[in-house]
């Protein structure tokens, strides 16, 4: 009897420690598994910063890719409008960079002068699906202006002329803090919306 109550308490022993080594199994087996998410969740959390906004990252495809775009400045005499390739980053807004580098000027490369007015800044731009293209600027625009029929005109056309060349863009209507003004410098209607002048393009 006394071999027998041995033998029974042993196999008690050890039945209860085979249940702690399969539990003891399973809890290491899942902690395994919860480092493993864990460190998953945190390689995902860095792949995009907190506090980026998507609509900033470069899209797929555009990164290192460039396009030619043509620009039109006033020539070294000042009387006809004369063009200047550029390579600018390839992006989905063409029409917007194109128009900050007008902003920005002829290359000193080009010999050619800028016809936008010191300090004016690109408020917005907006393509609609009818070829019309509304491009907003600062008041520094008009307010810079050197005067003049002829600058006034310069001005005018290197914008319209430098959008038109987009085919989905026929016509300008040029605003200046987000208003339609009579005019740049007191000569030329830019009240409606205008066309692509090439009678005001220097020949090559």
């Amino acid at each position: 009897m006394l071999f027998k109550q041995r033998w029974d308490l042993t196999k008690a022993a050890l039945g209860a420690l085979l249940i702690m080594m399969i539990l003891l199994t399973a809890g290491c087996a899942l902690i395994d598994r919860l480092q493993a998410w864990k460190q998953t969740s945190e390689e995902q959390l860095t792949e995009i910063p907190p506090d980026t906004d998507e609509l900033t990252m470069p899209q797929e495809g555009l990164v290192g890719e460039t396009k030619e775009v043509v620009l039109y400045f006033s020539d070294q005499a000042g009387e006809m409008l004369a063009l200047e390739t550029r390579a600018i980053a390839k992006v989905e807004g063409i029409a917007r960079a194109t128009v900050q580098e007008l902003l920005a000027g002829p290359s000193v490369e080009s010999g050619l002068l800028p016809t936008i007015s010191v300090g004016t800044k690109l408020i917005d731009i907006n393509v609609r699906p009818d070829g019309l293209c509304i491009v907003d600027f600062s008041s520094e625009l008009v307010d810079n202006h050197p005067g003049g029929s002829l600058n006034e005109e310069l001005t005018v056309y290197s914008i319209v002329n430098t959008l038109t060349q987009f085919p989905t863009i026929q016509e300008v209507q040029i605003l200046v803090d987000g208003q339609k003004v009579e005019s740049i410098a007191g000569h030329l209607d830019v009240s409606t919306t205008m066309a692509r002048n090439n009678d005001i393009i220097e020949e090559w």
